[in-house]
């Protein structure tokens, strides 16, 4: 008995531990934004959502919130310096640490958001500098200089790319000619490989990771060109050309029913790709320029697929399957949109938070309100953590009670 019970505390205990080091991902798991929200509120109050606590010095950025260790992290940039300010999760403000030099020309602020591996926090800065700190002890355990390691040019406005974690690997794309993609030790900076990719400058965007039965891909938009690799050597695996005007691609593809799905702004809009069942080749399914999302994501639902424009104005759901449009709204303004539940949450670039029924019929809006901390672009996407909805503004972190 006492063996069963030994054993038994030890799966727990290992179970927990694991868990903890699980890193946290920008729009949470897959990178998807759909999260979950037990005892979701069916409406809204007619003023909005109560507003459970804010906290308006966290330094200018446009970065989300992560969530790990019971606390809640988000980085601001002072006086040219980016911290990660550390809160528990009631909203008490703990401490802030320092990590770098922060983008402050072309749209000043922090720019991607952390991430979160037990007491690691991996963090890239707007100025191209890749950061390993101890969120505990504030020590800098590791950096690199993307410009100086390898090979990289900054872009118009500076690195946003989250940093990706899978295992011991960290992944990035520095976008240098010959260090275009690599793969890092997370413990310390040690380069594992390197991949010339196709040679093109980083365009913003945090890649996606992709696990199929025979190998798992990394894929991201480079300047103007999507590109696979793959992780375990970062082969070259295909690329597919899909500019746009400015070669700004800030939007995580999206993986679903075997295709992959991009999206970007100025024009350009969206493209699905299917996967051969290795990952390495790919077929173009269908494209259309009416849905360019600049940097909002986008959301796959029972088989459509929903997200604003950015040339054109307003919202859009198009069958995932065919590329048919549905619908095309401008009720509300262009911006961020994520799940909670079975419920859109979007963010407009117009300070609108509003809550949504998936519909492929109509653009269904249950309840809207204005967000009313901050200041300075609605840019950042909303985030759900524990039944909370949680959205950046500027230098205000405010946290909504959306679940019952």
């Amino acid at each position: 008995m006492r063996n069963r019970l030994t054993t038994l505390l030890f799966c727990v205990l290992f179970s927990l531990s694991a868990l903890a080091q699980q890193p946290t991902q920008w729009r949470g798991e897959n990178s998807e934004a759909k999260y979950p929200a037990p005892n979701l509120l069916a409406s809204w109050p007619a003023d909005g959502p109560e507003v459970l606590w804010h906290y308006d010095a966290l330094g200018t950025g446009y970065s989300t919130p992560a969530f790990a260790n019971s606390k809640i992290y988000c980085t601001g940039m002072e006086d040219e310096m980016g911290y990660l300010n550390i809160f528990d999760e009631k909203g008490n403000f703990e401490k802030k640490v320092q990590y770098g030099k922060e983008f402050e020309v072309s749209y000043p602020g922090a720019r991607p958001t952390p991430t979160i591996v037990g007491d690691l926090v991996y963090i890239s800065t707007g100025y191209g500098e890749l950061v390993c700190l101890n969120w505990q002890t504030g020590k800098i355990l590791w950096n690199k200089e993307l410009g100086a390691d390898f090979g990289a040019e900054n872009i118009r406005f500076g690195f946003t790319e989250s940093v990706v974690v899978d295992g011991e690997k960290v992944y990035f794309t520095p976008g240098g000619k010959e260090y275009n993609v690599v793969a890092l030790n997370r413990m310390n900076g040690d380069l594992i490989w390197k991949s010339a990719g196709k040679g093109q400058l980083s365009a913003y965007c945090t890649p996606k990771l992709v696990k199929l039965p025979q190998r798992q891909l990394l894929v991201t938009h480079t300047g103007d060109q999507i590109i696979a690799v793959d992780t375990e050597d970062g082969k070259l695996l295909w690329n597919y050309p899909f500019p746009n005007q400015y070669n700004i691609h800030p939007n995580t593809p999206i993986f679903e029913d075997g295709a992959l799905f991009f999206i970007t702004g100025y024009g350009q809009g969206c493209v699905k790709l299917a996967l051969n069942e290795d990952g390495s080749a790919i077929t173009k399914v269908w494209s259309t320029e009416k849905m360019d999302n600049q940097m909002g994501g986008a959301e796959i639902v029972d088989g459509y697929v929903y997200a604003s424009g950015h040339k054109s104005r307003g919202w859009f759901c198009f069958d995932y399957a065919t590329g048919q449009e549905m619908w095309n709204s401008k009720e509300i303004g262009n911006g961020a949109i994520i799940m909670a539940a079975d419920k859109f949450i979007i963010y407009s670039d117009r300070g609108e938070l509003v809550l949504v029924n998936p519909n492929p019929e109509k653009l269904d809006i249950i309840s809207a309100t204005k967000v009313q901390y901050g200041t300075a672009q609605h840019w950042a996407h909303p985030v759900v953590h524990n039944g909370v909805l949680y959205v950046r503004h500027g230098k205000s972190l405010i946290a909504y009670k959306i679940s019952a």
